[in-house]
Parts: C-alpha cells; sequence; structure tokens
C-alpha cells in the first residue's frame, strides 16, 4: 500500500486522468488503493467523493464498499447501507467470499450503530461462517470484536469479553496493530461499564499509544473520550473534560458525527455534574439533532435522558417526566438494557421528588435487576441507595439499612470514589435506629 504522500499524490493524478478519459479499469485499479490508504487515515470525504467519481464509469463493488465505509463513519447509515447491499449483491454474484464475508460484517457495524442488535448479530454471524470457511483470519478477529461490541450493546457484558479475549491473540498473530487497539479499547469499555475503572484506564493506555502509531485518528478521539468518561466516573471532571477537549476537534475534522455527539453529550454531563445546567442544556441539545441525523436511536434515547436528567436537576419535574418517558421506549425497542435501567432510575427519582413514593420504589424496583442482570455495579449501588432512602422517609430503617449495606460492598468492589461517603449515610441511618430503639417505652406484659 502507497503511503509516501508525493507518491500518492501522483496516483491521485493518474486517477484523475483515467476518470477524464474513461478508463475504467484504469481508475477502478488506482482508486481502490487510495481509498484504501485515505480510509487508514480517516480521510472520508476525499473516499467518497473518489468512490462516486468512479462509479460514473460504471458499477463496480470495491467503489460502493469504500463510499459505504466513508458514509458509515461520517454518519450517514441509511445511505451507507445501501452502498453496502449493492455490494454485496455483486460480490455473491462474482463468487468472491471473502469479499461477501467483509461486507456483511459492516453491514452489520451499521445495523448496531443504528441500535438494532438483532440484525447486527445475524450478519455478523453469518460473515464469521464464511471467514472460517476462507480462512481469513484478520476477517475473523474483526467479526469476533464486532460480536463482542454487539453483545456488550445488549448487556451481556461476561459474553463481550470473552469475544474480545478471543480475538487479541488472532490480531497479534496476524500483526494487525490498528485491530488490536480497537480491541483494547473495546475491553477498557466493557470494565467501565462493570464499574471497574481502573482496570479500563489500563485498557484504554495500552490502545492510546497504538491508535497513534498507526494514525487511527478517529481512533484516537474515540480512546481520548473514553478515558475521560472514567475520570468523570472517579470525579476527576477537570481531567476528564481536558480529555473531551482533545476529543471533540479531532471529531469534528475527521467528520465523525456520532462520535462528535458523544463526546459533546459527556462534556453536558460534566458540566450537569459541576451545577453548570445550562451550559450542559446546551451541549446536550447541540448532540440531539446529530444523533437523530445519523440515526442513532440508542443515542438519541441517551440523550433525551440527560435532558430530563438536567430539567429535574432544575426542579422543572414535570419536563423531566416527558424527556424521560420519550426515552424508555426507543431503549426497550432497541435492547439498551443498560440505558433502559438507567431512565427507570430516573423516573423513580423524579417520583420521589414528587413525594409519590410508591411509584418511585415500583420504578426502582424495575430497574435494579436490569442493572444485576447487565453486571452494572455501579448502578446497582445507585438505584440500591435510592431504594435506602425511600425506605428512610418513610420509616422503614432496617429495609434502609440493609440496602446501604449492600451499596457500601457494591463500592468497595468497584472502588467507587461515593464509599467514603455511603458509609457515612449508613452509620447515620444505623445511629437513627438505635434512637428509635433507645426512646420506644417498654410494652407491658
Amino acid at each position: 500500500m502507497v503511503t509516501d504522500p508525493r507518491t500518492l499524490a501522483r496516483w491521485v493524478e493518474v486517477y484523475r486522468l483515467a476518470v477524464a478519459g474513461r478508463q475504467p479499469e484504469i481508475a477502478r485499479d488506482v482508486g481502490d488503493g487510495v481509498c484504501r490508504v485515505w480510509l487508514a487515515t480517516s480521510r472520508f470525504a476525499e473516499v467518497e467523493a473518489m468512490a462516486t467519481a468512479t462509479l460514473t464509469l460504471g458499477p463496480d463493488a470495491d467503489a460502493l464498499y469504500q463510499r459505504g465505509w466513508a458514509r458509515s463513519s461520517t454518519g450517514r447509515p441509511w445511505p451507507a447501507l445501501a452502498d453496502y447491499q449493492q455490494a454485496l449483491t455483486m460480490y455473491q454474484q462474482a463468487g468472491h467470499r471473502g469479499n461477501e464475508a467483509a461486507t456483511l460484517t459492516s453491514i452489520g457495524r451499521v445495523y448496531y450503530g443504528l441500535g438494532d442488535r438483532p440484525q447486527a448479530l445475524d450478519h455478523f454471524h453469518r460473515a464469521l461462517t464464511i471467514q472460517r470457511e476462507v480462512g481469513n483470519r484478520a476477517g475473523e478477529a474483526t467479526t469476533l470484536n464486532n460480536l463482542g461490541s454487539a453483545y456488550a450493546g445488549l448487556g451481556d457484558r461476561r459474553r463481550a469479553l470473552d469475544y474480545f479475549h478471543r480475538v487479541l491473540p488472532i490480531r497479534r498473530e496476524v500483526d494487525d496493530r490498528a485491530g488490536e487497539a480497537t480491541t483494547l479499547n473495546n475491553i477498557g469499555t466493557v470494565y467501565d461499564s462493570l464499574g471497574d475503572r481502573r482496570r479500563a484506564l489500563d485498557y484504554y493506555h495500552r490502545a492510546l499509544p497504538i491508535r497513534r502509531e498507526v494514525d487511527d485518528r478517529a481512533g484516537e478521539a474515540t480512546t481520548l473520550n473514553n478515558i475521560g468518561h472514567v475520570y468523570d466516573s472517579l470525579g476527576d471532571r477537570q481531567r476528564a473534560l481536558d480529555h473531551y477537549d482533545r476529543a471533540l476537534p479531532i471529531q469534528q475534522e475527521v467528520g465523525d458525527r456520532a462520535g462528535e455527539a458523544t463526546t459533546l453529550c459527556n462534556i453536558g454531563r460534566v458540566h450537569n455534574g459541576l451545577g453548570d445546567w445550562q451550559r450542559a442544556l446546551d451541549h446536550f441539545h447541540r448532540a440531539l439533532p446529530i444523533r437523530q441525523e445519523v440515526g442513532d436511536r440508542a443515542g438519541e434515547a441517551t440523550t433525551l435522558s440527560d435532558i430530563g436528567h438536567v430539567y429535574d436537576s432544575l426542579g422543572d419535574r414535570q419536563r423531566a417526566l416527558d424527556h424521560y418517558d420519550r426515552a424508555l421506549p426507543i431503549q426497550q425497542e432497541v435492547g439498551d438494557r443498560a440505558g433502559e435501567a438507567t431512565t427507570l432510575n430516573n423516573i423513580g427519582s423524579v417520583y420521589n421528588g414528587l413525594g409519590d413514593r410508591q411509584r418511585a420504589l415500583d420504578h426502582f424496583h424495575r430497574a435494579l435487576p436490569i442493572r444485576q442482570e447487565v453486571g452494572d455495579r455501579a448502578g446497582e449501588a445507585v438505584t440500591r441507595f435510592n431504594i435506602a432512602m425511600v425506605h428512610r422517609a418513610v420509616g422503614d430503617l432496617d429495609q434502609a439499612i440493609r440496602e446501604l449495606e449492600h451499596v457500601v460492598d457494591l463500592d468497595r468492589q468497584i472502588d467507587h470514589p461515593d464509599l467514603e461517603a455511603d458509609t457515612a449515610v449508613l452509620e447515620q441511618v444505623r445511629r437513627e435506629r438505635a434512637e428509635e430503639h433507645d426512646s420506644t417505652p417498654p410494652t407491658g406484659p
């Protein structure tokens, strides 16, 4: 693959002349090589323009595939799917099994981004069968990695880790440094979602230098964004903002619209945590139309839930409920179990704030088993704390203490920054119970 800038510039000129002279074979051959280089360096706009020019000379599966990749990477899933489907048909007709598998994998990734996990899994499993049949180890690793991401999105984090750990030795076997970084990043994301922040940071910091080494700008931004998320979870908001502020311009530079929306939301969450609610809303409202534009239904629901959380913080509980009620059916539709639990928990918090404690408990008790199912120990601790506070408010101190003991145990398991504060609340409620018992007059025979 040609990577020297001067040589690449000469090939681009050869390509231009081939298109102008209506020489399809030369244009396709040279264009394919140039687009491969540009895709590896996130030059998606140039890839789309070149592939489109190639297609003016007649149908070409490789050009369709590369244009689909560029469109998918810049947040246009439906045009990408149209290109990939045309490419898939042509590869199947030509008997190109390897290319068929690669295209099935790419279609699966688009469906995953759209929140359609069942379609994504179906395409990934079809691709995996072909890749093993033809002995494509690199392609097998890519598809195993995508299966891991799909299962993580469905909340099955243990199965996701199993797939990712099967991928790493294959990536190293075929010397796929960019792919190795992707898998390391994905493992970090699963550990983050499990509440194991220190292990998440370890994997992210192993991925980041590799992404810089291979000049994966979009991937570098993703990992910076993920590191920022961990620091935010650890309560180090300034370090979180530093990483988000490094990620955002890279995503805007490479045209990663979906990634840009994710980072805007993460910045919004930091400002929400700092109590700067107007700035938080500004970032969420910038992210929401991007989520809708790129067809990211799961992301759209998350952003609606984030906006609801800000309105709850502002005391506008009805507007908060409106946004949560818009988010919840989308999360159930796309199978975002972790997001569904978060929204149920947040709805419970609104009802608790309104004094409707029974409805609050109903929502907390719907959220709790989902958080246990997906292995979200940090989220489980939050929901159990909320349940404890409702029981405390109605005078059921024994049940409050039982829940708080679970909370403190979970905090210890994941090294949660709220461990000290939650322990203090537990001790305070124990004192309240002791005082209540001391003040209860003895009953006579």
